[in-house]
């Protein structure tokens, strides 16, 4: 929530870093975090600090997982289960937001979500490639997190998605995914999505790069 004096979650949370430093930024975002205690325990273990981590609102243990990550200086991020286009035969799991539930449903189900730990800037998701490209479904969730003081991280897992424009519109800090770096999990497939990323933020001034938890992921990221 947003605290009484006006500081907000995304501020309060986040890591910090020189605003001063104007050289290209890279963001990876590590996500689906939480549901393996030895998967979650070996990316603690290994990744810097400067990686964001995504975690699923489904983890057993969850502040326990969300305190260690930020002990060890991560910014942490809930990782929101939304509707992926191919449901129900991809099933994101119990409290997913989806399109053919009305608004107060969507957003109970999402403030569940919510509840389930503090200490976080805002969310994501990687598998509402359905949800994210619906405006109606979309906005009530934006309301949410500009209610909250929350930030939102699209990782355009449908290029089609609506969710960084409405956040614009709304005031809603945001960001936006530029590349899924692990979808070939060799080492040089990785540290080719990392060189592209890397010239992506000379050019713009800033990259977003989205990754799992996978072992050779934590390698090359390390």
């Amino acid at each position: 929530r947003i605290a009484q004096d006006g500081r907000k979650p995304w501020q309060v949370y986040a890591r910090p870093f020189p605003a001063t430093d104007k050289r290209p930024r890279i963001a990876i975002v590590m996500s689906d975090l939480g549901l393996s205690g030895v998967t979650t325990g070996n990316a603690l273990a290994k990744l810097p600090p400067g990686i964001t981590l995504a975690f699923l609102p489904y983890a057993e243990r969850l502040d326990d997982w969300v305190e260690r990550a930020r002990t060890k200086g991560h910014e942490v991020m809930l990782s929101v289960p939304m509707e992926p286009l191919n449901y129900p035969r991809d099933d994101p799991g119990p409290n997913a937001l989806l399109t053919m539930l009305g608004p107060d449903r969507n957003v109970e189900r999402l403030e569940w979500s919510l509840g389930k730990a503090v200490g976080y800037v805002g969310i994501t998701s990687t598998t509402g490639s359905k949800f994210t490209a619906n405006p109606a479904a979309m906005q009530p969730v934006i309301d949410v997190l500009k209610a909250r003081g929350l930030l939102l991280v699209d990782s355009r897992v449908n290029p089609k998605s609506v969710a960084g424009p409405l956040a614009n519109l709304a005031g809603v800090p945001r960001a936006l995914g530029d590349r899924v770096i692990d979808r070939d999990l060799s080492r040089g497939a990785i540290d080719d999505q990392l060189r592209e990323l890397e010239e992506l933020a000379k050019t713009n001034g800033a990259a977003v790069g989205f990754a799992s938890p996978y072992p050779t992921t934590i390698e090359r990221l390390n």
